[in-house]
C-alpha cells in the first residue's frame, strides 16, 4: 500500500477506484483521504518499476485523470471542448 500527500489544487480530481499516474505508473486510487489516497501495488510493478525503493517523505510526480479536468471545464462554462463556444452555440452550429 502506498499513500501518498495531494495538495488541494488536485486533490479533488480524485475519487476511490479512479485512475491516477504516480511517477508515471498508471494505478486505480484504492481510497481518498481530506489530504492523501492510497493505491495497492502488485509485486510486479515494484519489481518493474523504482516503486521498490520508495521511502516515507519521498516526493513524487503526481498526474492525475484528464477526463476529470475535461468534466470541470465543461461543468464550469461548457467551452472547454470546443475552442471557447458555448454548448448551445456548439450544438445549434452559432457561434458562441
Amino acid at each position: 500500500v502506498l499513500e501518498v500527500g495531494a495538495p488541494p489544487s488536485i486533490r479533488r480530481y480524485i475519487v476511490e477506484k479512479g485512475s491516477i499516474c504516480v511517477d508515471g505508473v498508471s494505478l486505480t486510487v484504492g481510497a481518498v483521504g481530506p489530504r492523501w489516497f492510497r493505491v495497492h501495488i502488485i509485486p510486479a510493478t515494484i519489481e518493474r518499476t523504482l516503486m521498490g525503493a520508495y521511502r516515507a517523505g519521498r516526493k513524487v510526480n503526481i498526474e492525475v485523470d484528464l477526463l476529470a479536468k475535461y468534466a470541470e471545464a465543461l461543468l464550469r462554462d461548457g467551452s472547454a471542448l470546443r475552442g471557447g463556444r458555448s454548448t448551445r452555440a456548439a450544438m445549434m452550429g452559432e457561434d458562441g
